[in-house]
């Protein structure tokens, strides 16, 4: 019986992963190859038990761990997610080539490593005292917090997050804070851990240790005001309920932590102000065929795709579930980039809305974050997007793109990125 539970456990883990949305292809292959192993192993196990007169049955010593990894993902504190279940590569100058970590992602807009244990705290041990290969738990957090310090700035973070699903106890609890200045989030940390620990980890405890990485930012928010008008022209953008930043003497801001903030990418502004996405697709299906294939050329697919899509799932109203209440930056790039665009294929009602946007919308220096200059420039990393996925990196804000080959790429590169993807619109000449 408890060969079969342990079995369903797994096909159970094995459908969660693959209903995964926020991780990326890779990730979920990890997992998978994970699960699927588990389960091979149970199977032969089975196999075995039943065709010997054996009445010890081994079981799994895995899918407890991954039940744990795939619930915390599941969960939407957890963003930018880069890599789950794989050894960080460190440099050569230290005493150990790598370092495991469960799920390196964004959290409360920083980027950290979460470790994840689900073992008995009855063998959770502080220092190896036995022979045994076996290192204790003091040791695990010393090799973390070295490998932490030492990591590539991309991959740096801000914080390790400790959680122990079966809880640990009150003098391991005590050591952690003493020696490595560990928080206990479940007293301090709110409404997210309640969330995490739910019902199914209610004897679960969760640590953060911080260990440096870029400075999480502490300062209060600058003055915000909401701009109510929303103009007949542009009814939409009441639904998006965006809200206005004054940095007016601030040369270098910084945000507090009840702030919330969102980039927005040049795709993310032209898929706010184009024809398509403002009631404009009946006007072109009912336009003929050959007038749109000589307006937009070898596109002319691509457009009517998005009109689809946008019938279909309308993008405002997709997007406004992401970024309603939010206050809205761009940078400098993107404003010249927009504008620009705008003023060349932008019909009189495209930019008549691009104008109306602006007022939305504050424009920061662009200030890429140093985690994401420490990536090479390459093809698929290219100089100009760095700066503006980098600036709302610095920000700790979400960035708003239709281009997630970007985002792939830095995710290869193993760096947590928190980002909202949206499906392309282009501009009609509305």
């Amino acid at each position: 019986m408890e060969l079969g539970d342990a079995k369903k456990r797994c096909g159970d883990v094995i459908e969660r992963i693959e209903r995964l949305t926020k991780i990326t292809a890779s990730c979920k292959r990890t997992l998978l190859k994970l699960a699927r192993s588990e389960l091979t192993f149970l199977s032969r196990v089975s196999s075995s038990s039943t065709s010997s007169s054996s009445s010890s049955t081994p079981l799994s010593v895995n899918i407890g761990h991954l039940e744990a990894v795939v619930h915390i993902l599941q969960h939407p504190f957890i963003t930018g997610v880069s890599r789950v279940c794989k050894p960080i590569p460190l440099s050569p100058k230290t005493c150990f080539k790598h370092v495991h970590v469960d799920i390196v992602c964004t959290l409360n807009r920083n980027p950290v490593w979460i470790i994840v244990s689900h073992r008995n705290p009855k063998y959770i041990t502080w220092r190896n005292e036995s022979q045994t290969k076996e290192e204790g738990l003091q040791f695990r957090i010393q090799q973390l917090t070295g490998a932490a310090a030492r990591s590539a700035l991309a991959l740096k973070p801000s914080s390790l997050i400790l959680f122990f699903s079966h809880g640990l106890s009150t003098i391991l609890s005590h050591q952690l804070k003493h020696e490595f200045g560990a928080t206990d989030l479940m007293e301090e940390a709110g409404d997210w851990i309640n969330v995490l620990v739910a019902t199914t980890y209610q004897e679960a405890c969760v640590f953060e240790i911080k260990v440096g990485g870029d400075a999480v930012f502490k300062d209060s928010c600058p003055n915000w005001e909401i701009l109510e008008d929303h103009t007949p022209f542009f009814p939409a953008f009441s639904s998006l309920n965006l809200f206005s930043l004054d940095v007016k003497n601030t040369e270098t801001p910084k945000l507090g932590g009840d702030c919330h903030l969102v980039n927005f990418g040049t795709t993310a502004l032209i898929a706010l102000v184009s024809g398509i996405s403002n009631g404009g697709t009946e006007k072109l299906l009912a336009t003929p065929e050959t007038e749109l294939r000589q307006r937009f050329k070898g596109n002319y697919e691509f457009v009517i795709g998005q009109v689809m899509s946008e019938i279909q799932n309308p993008i405002l109203v997709e997007l406004s579930c992401s970024i309603s209440g939010k206050r809205g930056i761009i940078c400098e790039s993107v404003h010249s980039e927009f504008k620009e665009l705008v003023s060349m294929f932008g019909g009189p009602n495209e930019k008549l809305r691009a104008s109306h946007l602006l007022k939305y919308l504050t424009v920061v220096p662009d200030s890429p974050s140093k985690r994401m200059m420490s990536l090479p420039t390459t093809r698929k990393l290219a100089l100009k997007n760095k700066v503006v996925f980098g600036t709302g990196d610095y920000w700790r804000a979400p960035t708003v793109t239709a281009n997630m080959a970007f985002v792939r790429a830095v995710s290869q590169a193993g760096m947590s990125l928190f980002t909202i993807e949206h499906r392309p619109r282009a501009l009609t000449g509305d």
